[in-house]
């Protein structure tokens, strides 16, 4: 299955698709330095998010859809050289409006987990 949507993104912003189904999507993100909030090594959560809205983006798979809401939880830190492995799936669509679940997970461990609320228009947003 081809990538139909966000095709512009940087991946080693928002991660890269390593699996595609119908209604799936599993994106690999490899933390790098420039992701850092601090001396520490904490990722800083943004990219986090970018990359769970950008496995969103590729479950509902259209060049049109766009981002409406979300419910995000932060559940345990990130940091330098950590592998994120997200996967979302559709839990609901009609066409227009759907709900997608996006689950983040470091080696075993749950990072974080959302639900992403799309719009998929019929022309690009700049368009309307």
């Amino acid at each position: 299955m081809d990538i139909n949507t966000h095709l512009e993104i940087d991946n080693n912003i928002s991660g890269e698709v390593i699996e595609l189904k119908k209604d799936y999507a599993k994106v690999k993100l490899s933390t790098k330095e420039f992701m850092c909030a601090d001396k520490q090594g904490l990722i800083h959560g943004g990219f986090i998010f970018s990359s769970a809205d950008y496995c969103a983006m590729v479950v509902v798979n259209d060049p049109n859809v766009v981002l409406a809401k979300s419910n995000t939880k932060f559940i345990a830190p990130v940091k330098l050289n950590d592998i994120v492995i997200l996967e979302g799936k559709l839990i609901s669509s009609d066409g227009f409006k759907s709900e997608i679940e996006v689950l983040a997970k470091v080696d075993d461990n749950i990072v974080f987990k959302g639900s992403f609320f799309t719009a998929t228009l019929k022309n690009h947003i700049f368009e309307i």
